[in-house]
């Protein structure tokens, strides 16, 4: 017989039983993965409730969750930060798997827009309020509020050609590409062609006094291209550059090398207007769902959602960002970005996963670019001291020596996240596409459109844009040259070119000969050689130009009178040397034998004798070039590194000296140095100002050795030349200047309702040049010297800079045609002086975002 404890224990447990059974059999457990329909990505922290009840869950890191719906309801919903909201039906008393795939709501952010357009305001606005909060507390939030923090940080970059039809694809010119549409995502109704992935795993060190940040990578991959058509590590600069890792606490965030104004920047207020649209329960603690537009929606701004914790810390637990289709970018047809955060232990968030999406093309339903970035973040340490050693002076990440190109094995034990099913095959099928023989044609000859080389074997004959000029000198001028490339030779380069002049009829030439130190390339970064060269050719003094050839076809067309020549001989020996850290300098001995043609004539001044005519002028000199340029990045063009400005200064000291040595006639020592640098202005844009200066030091010295300014009588703009000054016009020992480009983005052209959709750029222009020339080496003041040249009539072209600087200005417009800019340039000063232009148009074709 049991005993009454025991009993009483049977019947409990009996009863409990029961009920559960009972409980088991009235509810109904649901189950699933919530994902982005149009990328297939998992969504975390979707919230998933039981409408009419306060029963509710929401997905994890993964997209996974798992909810009991009671037994009298039959319906779940599904909402998510700029997603539509789904409902889906239960069955009762089942347990069931029901997977989810959210669209991205386009029109939610607009609605929003005209609910509150005729009465919002700041003031009393609890939105506002809320967002003020969410300022007042962004340093709390951040990681600087702790004294040290290390995470390991996983990044990929992948882009795709998008937006292509089957009818594209089906183009016989692609019958041999097709293993690569195989992996193209139809999901959203496009076809995309996968067409570059970069990985890189990192462990990223922060410390707060004295603040410094370390990133040492410890594995990176990336899908490389023949190097003889594409520059790699310039292409993963640029795309890193256009996709940035997204910081929402920083006032301003860089998407496509512009910056826009981020969501709770200190005056975010000002420019967005900002609604609270739900208050999430479901969550601990409660989150408050903030939405906002810009004010002006052509701004460079986004539009979106927050989800703002309410726990006193006021801080971002996720967020959605994208922008207006009206917004002054070019290019852009789409853009989003996703930013989650997790919980720490000590109740605030830090980032757990950032995305962003874009894509570019030149309109909405034509092929277009698709790219996008994804970092992973995780395995936080805070408040653990490491050693000093790992905060280096490098500001380039520092690599482990397992940086190399490892196998798929290796990264599938690495990559914290797997690869989409997109991009799983994208290394092996870039390999195989630079097997196929019409590929490799392809990219020849878009090599030499662009770059301006045809690659023919171990050799690039180029430029091809130099092969026809003319001018006043030689007339119609015909030129063909070419370079040894990596498949001639790893460490010894040629180079070479002949013209001919069909009016002075003369031969000019070029030979040089290259010896890389460190077995790469001489045209890759960084670089370490030794060169000799000999050219014979002629220059306009004065003219100093960048990024394009003197003889290019499109500068033969000149204003003014163009007959200031030089017939040039220069021995050039010199060594180069380039440091990861982008600290430079250059080693060299230069002979150079100049004549002087058209009106310009080396006439020595001499006290009590007649003027005679001096051929030619011969100088020696020894010189040297120190360049620091931190954070330097940019893409090796075929002939020039094409910059990637960014936030950074840039540092160049040169020193020269001449010597009377192999018929060197002269002795002076010059130094000059200039600083240059960006800055950004958030919402009014940006500027650029370099800031130069030099003198020589030196007695009797003629004029062509000294500084000759840099002028401009092409019709093209020139950013560091005085557009509206003559070649030869002023001559100085000693000098400085500044030159700013101002650029406004639009911020005032957004305004104005009749040009805001044409998206033009407004720009300013500032340049001061003050200078002298002191008295021993003034030719009315000193023997041994040039006279200044002078013109058919015997009027001076040439002059010194007295106490009134020289000044020119310019505004204009930019992003004509989204590639035009023209200036209306005007010269403030020396006004009175023959044959100058107080006003003139220049125009300038760049391609921006």
């Amino acid at each position: 017989m049991l005993q009454p404890s025991k009993k009483w224990g049977l019947l409990i447990l009996g009863l409990l039983l029961l009920i559960s059974s009972i409980s088991t059999a009235q509810t109904t457990l649901v189950k699933g993965v919530v994902t982005d329909a149009k990328t297939g990505e998992t969504l975390p922290f979707v919230s998933v409730v039981v409408p009419g009840t306060t029963v509710g869950t929401a997905t994890d890191a993964d997209g996974k969750y798992n909810l009991t719906v009671p037994a009298n309801k039959n319906r779940i919903k599904f909402t998510y930060v700029g997603y539509v909201s789904v409902e889906k039906p239960v069955t009762p008393a089942t347990t069931q798997v029901i997977n989810i795939k959210l669209a991205v709501d386009a029109t939610l952010l607009k609605e929003v827009t005209v609910k509150g357009k005729a009465h919002y305001r700041n003031r009393d606005n609890p939105a506002v309020q809320l967002i003020r909060q969410v300022i007042a507390n962004k340093e709390k939030n951040q990681m600087g509020n702790y004294a040290y923090v290390e995470y390991e940080q996983y990044e990929k970059i992948s882009l795709a050609l998008s937006n292509l039809s089957d009818r594209f694809r089906n183009r016989r010119i692609f019958r041999n590409y097709q293993f690569l549409f195989t992996e193209s995502d139809s999901a959203s109704g496009k076809n995309r062609l996968p067409a570059y992935l970069e990985e890189k795993l990192s462990q990223v060190f922060y410390r707060r006094s004295p603040e410094a940040r370390q990133q040492q990578v410890k594995a990176q991959r990336r899908a490389e291209f023949d190097p003889r058509f594409v520059d790699n590590k310039g292409l993963s600069k640029y795309f890193n550059r256009l996709y940035e890792d997204i910081n929402i606490y920083n006032n301003n965030i860089s998407i496509a090398t512009n910056q826009l104004l981020s969501p709770i920047a200190n005056s975010s207020p000002t420019f967005y207007k900002f609604f609270i649209r739900d208050t999430v329960k479901t969550q601990t603690p409660w989150l408050i769902e903030l939405g906002f537009v810009p004010r002006n929606k052509t701004d460079l701004l986004f539009e979106g959602k927050l989800f703002i914790t309410l726990d006193g810390n006021y801080g971002v637990q996720n967020a959605y960002l994208t922008v207006n289709k009206d917004i002054n970018l070019n290019y852009l047809q789409d853009l989003e970005a996703r930013l989650e955060f997790e919980k720490s232990p000590d109740g605030r968030y830090h980032p757990s996963k950032t995305t962003l999406a874009m894509e570019f093309s030149l309109g909405s339903n034509t092929p277009g670019i698709y790219g996008q970035r994804v970092v992973n973040y995780s395995k936080y340490l805070v408040d653990k001291e490491v050693s000093d050693d790992v905060y280096t002076l490098s500001l380039e990440p520092v690599s482990s020596p397992v940086d190399a190109q490892q196998n798929d094995a290796y990264w599938d034990t690495i990559r914290p996240v797997p690869l989409d099913k997109s991009e799983v095959r994208i290394y092996r099928n870039i390999d195989t596409l630079q097997t196929i023989p019409s590929f490799r044609r392809t990219m020849s000859y878009a090599t030499m459109l662009i770059a301006g080389f045809k690659p023919v074997g171990p050799l690039e004959i180029g430029p091809v844009n130099t092969f026809y000029s003319f001018n006043p000198i030689e007339g119609f001028r015909l030129r063909f040259g070419g370079r040894t490339t990596t498949d001639f030779s790893k460490r010894m380069y040629l180079e070479t070119y002949a013209a001919y002049g069909f009016k002075d009829e003369k031969w000019k030439y070029f030979l040089s000969g290259t010896y890389s130190i460190n077995n790469q390339s001489v045209y890759a970064f960084p670089l370490h050689y030794v060169r000799a060269s000999f050219q014979r050719d002629t220059k306009i003094p004065g003219q100093d130009l960048q990024f394009v050839q003197e003889d290019n076809f499109l500068l033969s067309f000149k204003r003014g009178e163009n007959n200031r020549w030089l017939y040039n001989d220069i021995y050039r020996l010199e060594y180069i040397r380039e440091l990861e850290n982008h600290f430079s300098y250059k080693i060299g001995f230069n002979q150079w034998t100049q004549t002087p043609a058209g009106i310009l004539q080396y006439i020595p001044v001499s006290q009590g004798e007649n003027f005679r005519n001096t051929e030619q002028l011969t100088n020696t000199e020894l010189n040297l070039e120190l360049r620091y340029a931190p954070q330097e990045q940019f893409y090796q063009g075929k002939l020039y590194r094409v910059p990637i400005v960014n936030k950074y200064p840039i540092f160049t000291l040169r020193y020269g000296t001449g010597l009377r040595i192999l018929g060197g006639e002269n002795r002076y020592h010059a130094i000059s140095g200039n600083v240059e640098k960006r800055f950004y202005m958030s919402q009014f844009g940006y500027f650029d100002a370099t800031v130069e200066g030099g003198y020589i030091y030196g007695k009797n010295i003629p004029f062509p050795l000294l500084t000759i300014h840099r002028a401009n009588q092409t019709y093209a703009y020139q950013l560091n030349s005085y557009n509206l000054m003559n070649f030869l016009e002023f001559v100085s020992d000693h000098y400085a200047s500044i030159n700013v480009q101002y650029y406004m983005n639009g911020f005032l052209f957004n305004k104005l309702p009749l040009l805001k959709h044409l998206k033009l750029r407004e720009v300013f222009s500032f340049k001061a040049l003050a200078g002298g020339l002191r008295d021993e080496n003034h030719p009315d003041k000193a023997t041994g010297v040039y006279r200044f040249p002078v013109d058919n009539q015997g009027n001076s072209i040439s002059y010194t800079l007295g106490k009134q600087p020289y000044i020119e200005g310019s505004v204009g417009i930019a992003n004509i045609f989204k590639l035009l800019r023209v200036d209306l340039v005007k010269r403030f000063t020396y006004l009175n002086q023959p044959n100058v232009s107080e006003w003139g148009i220049r125009g300038r074709f760049k391609f921006d975002f």
